[in-house]
């Protein structure tokens, strides 16, 4: 792909180097994309909140991670098709500008971006109580505040950086549970007996657990189906990362097809051991996460500490790419004209004051938690809640109204095609829908089913307004190009697709 028409940078009087707003760098490789798909998924989620969800679907788990994984498969494949068609660093977000037009494009994107910011802050919070056990005494605000400058000043650096912790982060990670399902299938067969005192305790908790596949009843199905759903969240991030690339359009698209499938066995797989070797109704699922369970229940020593350096792990890997998401976000807004323009200058291929602003946000999320954990943290909490799958209602739509315009103007850019369109498409959507009807009949979710819309309708109202100001060619269904050298396809495609009058990104 051809890197000639990007927008030269500029010299400031300092000797520094500044590119035009959105102007982004080529550092990620192809083992870094397809470890960030891997591993961007498998996070804390995975580890320790899939107790909950055990604790009230039991067996049925395995079917709610199951079904959840096939809708989130489905996502992924058509987040895929539109991001190799067209490869950008607002990934979706430029999607769905192109499908409805900039509001589309700005209320789904803002959200994204105010939910990786919490997200930061809430991984950093998960960190710190980490290290505050190993060092009892010490400040969890300290912790974070320290997490957020290491990864703040990876992610300032060239994008290479972020991409090397990434890989290393995401191998660890996959390597615990490849260890851990393989430690697993052995238990089941047989190889390996369980510790007697821990099958004792587990025993006299609730005997083999009881109940049936749906012990209780299909209350509990929806509970784990919940659950498990959010804990998806997160391969998004790949699509964003893939714009910086060598290879954008072939590198998207063999991440997006690798990871879908490993995926799946690790989230389903992981579930199918747990249930199969620890009683549903332990205590020490919940209490202690199922993974801790598990080997404490085979007699693995020092498994608690052992899960606790992969959690820490995890944690720290998602708030380092959630840094990187929001901030490429954040720039790939602004270079629509979106947000202010200040935040989207880059310095050497890197948004650095994007970066900064959402490190500050993620950190004022964790002083929340302290000054007011009963009213502003629990409704940061609330809103964010549901913000992922309005993302992923946007994703789908945006590929129902893109795939045909597509196939009618560029049809050589569908290096990826979403299975037996648009069948499974209006699947996906429905299946969304039943998730919104889901939420809104349990009361534990309800709540931020209520928060999360709020700010997704007032986003679009905002939207619509900046839209309307802005009149002409922003109004209709096309998206500005992103002023950065990754883009040219994107913007052909763009191009295509509004025969008015494109808006090109500042240059200021």
């Amino acid at each position: 792909m051809s890197r000639t028409n990007a927008p030269a940078p500029a010299d400031r009087e300092d000797g520094t180097t500044t590119a035009p707003v959105g102007s982004l760098s080529h550092g990620l490789k192809q083992r870094h994309l397809s470890m960030i798909a891997l591993g961007g998924v498998i996070g804390a989620g995975l580890f320790v909140g899939s107790g909950e969800g055990i604790a009230k679907a039991g067996p049925s788990i395995v079917l709610a991670y199951a079904l959840s994984g096939v809708l989130v498969m489905l996502v992924m494949r058509m987040l895929g098709e539109m991001s190799a068609a067209n490869p950008a660093s607002g990934s979706f977000s430029v999607h769905a500008e192109r499908a409805f037009g900039p509001w589309a494009g700005f209320t789904s994107g803002w959200a994204f971006w105010f939910l990786l910011c919490v997200a930061v802050g809430l991984e950093g919070l998960g960190a710190a109580g980490i290290m505050s056990g190993w060092f009892p005494g010490t400040p969890e605000w300290a912790w974070v505040a320290l997490f957020m400058l290491v990864f703040c000043g990876t992610n300032l650096a060239a994008v290479k950086n972020f991409g090397e912790f990434e890989f290393w982060f995401a191998a660890l990670k996959i390597g615990a549970i490849v260890l851990f399902l393989v430690i697993g299938a052995l238990a089941i067969v047989g190889v390996i007996p369980a510790d007697e005192a821990a099958k004792a305790a587990s025993e006299t908790a609730g005997g083999t657990g009881g109940g049936g596949f749906l012990p209780n009843g299909v209350d509990g199905l929806i509970f784990g189906l919940l659950a498990s759903l959010f804990a998806y969240g997160g391969l998004e991030t790949v699509t964003i990362a893939a714009a910086e690339s060598e290879h954008p359009v072939q590198g998207v698209a063999k991440a997006v097809r690798t990871a879908m499938w490993r995926i799946a066995i690790f989230y389903i797989g992981s579930m199918a051991v747990i249930v199969a070797i620890v009683p549903w109704n332990d205590p020490a699922v919940a209490e202690k996460g199922p993974y801790v369970a598990t080997l404490d229940y085979l007699g693995i020593p020092a498994a608690g500490q052992i899960m606790n350096v992969v959690v820490l792990v995890a944690l720290l890997s998602a708030m380092n790419a959630n840094i990187y998401g929001a901030s490429r976000m954040a720039c790939s807004l602004v270079a629509r004209r979106m947000g202010p323009q200040a935040i989207g200058r880059t310095f050497g291929g890197v948004p650095r004051l994007a970066v900064l602003v959402s490190c500050v946000l993620g950190f004022a999320c964790v002083m929340l938690s302290y000054w007011s954990p009963d009213k502003a943290f629990i409704w940061l909490l609330n809103t964010i809640g549901a913000i992922i799958l309005v993302v992923w209602f946007f994703i789908a739509a945006s590929q129902l109204a893109l795939r045909r315009r597509t196939e009618r103007e560029t049809p050589e850019k569908l290096v990826v095609r979403m299975w037996l369109f648009p069948g499974l498409t209006i699947v996906a959507l429905a299946g969304m829908v039943a998730v919104f009807i889901l939420m809104a009949m349990e009361p534990g979710t309800r709540e931020q089913l209520y928060y999360t819309g709020g700010l997704t309708i007032a986003l679009a109202i905002v939207g619509l307004v900046l839209q309307n100001r802005r009149g002409d060619a922003t109004a209709a269904p096309a998206a500005a190009p992103e002023a950065t050298p990754v883009e040219p396809a994107a913007a052909d495609g763009e191009a295509a697709d509004d025969d008015k009058k494109p808006v090109a990104a500042d240059k200021a």
